[in-house]
């Protein structure tokens, strides 16, 4: 009786120690929901990032917390467009470039490109140009602009323009794969490989499907799966591969501009816990400067805080005593950087959003990461014995428009086609005859931010314009963001932990 007294001690003890180490399971390799380790090949290998300390800032970038503001108009519509309705919405956390993508950056991506492509697809390369000629003009003298400003090395950090919406996003696409392909190299997974050519090129989305093997650096990624070949490609789940850098939404690229984390009470204090109102509405990128011209009483007191065009004719002073000290687009580092430490989102070059262009109103909008328009959503082409489509000619993942199958069942309103340029004229809203009534149609993209040829109302974050797609010109450029994955404070886990409360046993 003693023993069997004892042995039912000791399952309970048994039973009650495998109670207790479920419960603080989290983080430490083993499964909180069944008990089973992680990244163990005696229980089928199912892996798990361990110790991962967050999504690391990808080169180039500076990191935006998001939050909620009111977008849309702040200053009188001069212009009557009527087209910029104040609503309040909320943007996630994400990363942008601290500059505008300047012309050594391009051209680094036009010279891999012409390397890669350019012996068997030279249109490939050509395709990707900025267009220089977008300088020329039958009453100005530009040709030096034409023949010089994407070469030559005085304009190295000068804000690339000519350049298409297309164009702004294949470059994305292209840096997304070469900061992933150089994160993989000093992890010792890839070898550097400057032979790449044609469907041989790493892209992020076939290393990770297996369909890039490149050359294997010294450490290989361990498969622990005991059917496997015993090594695999990293994949998202480990938590080192970055996601895509794209052009930034309208919203955030106004909330960026606008810098709100260091507006009310103080740009140099920190909020209360729960102070959640703004008392003004900001209606520049420099907060609480309320001119265009530095204020601090120092040497650069009156200088010109961004570049553009002060009146008719007047692009920088007068000799002797140049307000912006610039005529035309500017190198990218210049003038007064915001408090999010973003410079030239006011001047410089106007900059590609991702939105299609269409008025705005209270009833047509999402509050919560709006777009209208954006890119079509597409999906990995899938082969009918559902392996993956094998990459194309030039390396990439082969992906197709969502089409009507993929509807079957699907109960999101907001969910119905591809391609949702004309979403809100769908709606019932808007009908725009292109050429006739307006020139907005499906190609109409979203421009921000005032160029080195614009006067001071279009610098305002609040203001908007747009430009056909596939329009080039001397005052348009753009810069890149990545979205913030996980938490959305830095350094932080994501939401609000509470200690729990002690209890009596």
């Amino acid at each position: 009786m003693k023993r069997a007294l004892f042995g039912i001690s000791l399952l309970s003890v048994g039973f009650a120690t495998v109670l207790t180490s479920c419960s603080s399971n989290k983080g430490r390799g083993v499964s909180e929901k069944t008990g089973w380790n992680y990244n163990d090949s005696r229980l089928g290998g199912f892996s798990a990032a361990q110790n991962y300390k967050g999504m690391q800032t990808g080169p180039g970038l500076v990191f935006i917390e998001g939050g909620s503001f009111v977008m849309g108009q702040t200053d009188e519509d001069l212009y009557y467009t009527k087209n910029n309705t104040p609503r309040r919405v909320t943007v996630s956390s994400f990363y942008m470039d601290e500059t505008e993508v300047a012309n050594v950056h391009y051209r680094e991506y036009i010279y891999w490109l012409q390397r890669a492509y350019g012996a068997d697809y030279p249109d490939v390369v050509d395709a990707a140009k900025p267009d220089e000629t977008v300088w020329r003009s039958s009453l100005s003298y530009n040709e030096p602009y034409v023949q010089y400003y994407f070469n030559h090395a005085a304009y190295d950090q000068y804000p690339v323009v000519g350049v298409t919406w297309d164009q702004a996003n294949d470059y994305a696409k292209w840096r997304s794969d070469r900061v992933n392909e150089q994160i993989l190299m000093k992890n010792g997974l890839l070898k550097k490989n400057p032979n790449q050519v044609n469907e041989d090129v790493f892209t992020s989305e076939t290393y990770v499907n297996g369909q890039y093997l490149g050359s294997q650096g010294r450490t290989k990624q361990r498969d622990l799966d005991p059917t496997g070949s015993g090594s695999r490609p990293t994949n998202y789940a480990d938590g080192m591969l970055l996601p895509n850098y794209r052009l930034p939404t309208e919203a955030e690229w106004e909330f960026a501009a606008l810098g709100a984390i260091a507006n009310n009470p103080s740009p140099r204090s920190k909020r209360s816990r729960g102070e959640e109102a703004f008392t003004d509405r900001q209606s520049n990128t420099w907060g609480d400067i309320r001119s265009v011209r530095y204020q601090e009483k120092n040497a650069q007191k009156g200088e010109m805080l961004a570049n553009f065009k002060r009146k008719s004719g007047d692009y920088g002073g007068v000799t002797g005593g140049l307000n912006d000290n610039s005529f035309g687009p500017a190198d990218v580092h210049k003038y007064l950087p915001n408090a999010n430490g973003l410079y030239n989102m006011a001047g410089n070059v106007n900059e590609w959003c991702m939105d299609v262009y269409r008025a705005t109103s209270l009833q047509d909008f999402s509050d919560y990461r709006p777009v209208v328009g954006g890119e079509k959503f597409t999906k990995r082409k899938i082969e009918s014995d559902y392996t993956i489509t094998e990459k194309d000619s030039l390396g990439r993942e082969v992906r197709v428009d969502i089409d009507s199958t993929d509807l079957v069942g699907q109960y999101n309103r907001d969910y119905k086609k591809a391609d949702n340029r004309d979403v809100l004229e769908n709606e019932g809203q808007y009908r725009y005859d292109y050429g006739r009534q307006s020139l907005i149609n499906n190609d109409s993209r979203v421009i921000k931010g005032g160029s080195w040829s614009d006067n001071y109302y279009w610098l305002s974050p609040g203001t908007r314009r747009f430009q056909q797609a596939n329009q080039p010109t001397a005052t348009t450029g753009f810069r890149c963001i990545m979205d913030r994955l996980g938490s959305t404070i830095l350094d932080a886990p994501s939401g609000n932990s509470f200690k729990a409360s002690k209890k009596r046993r």
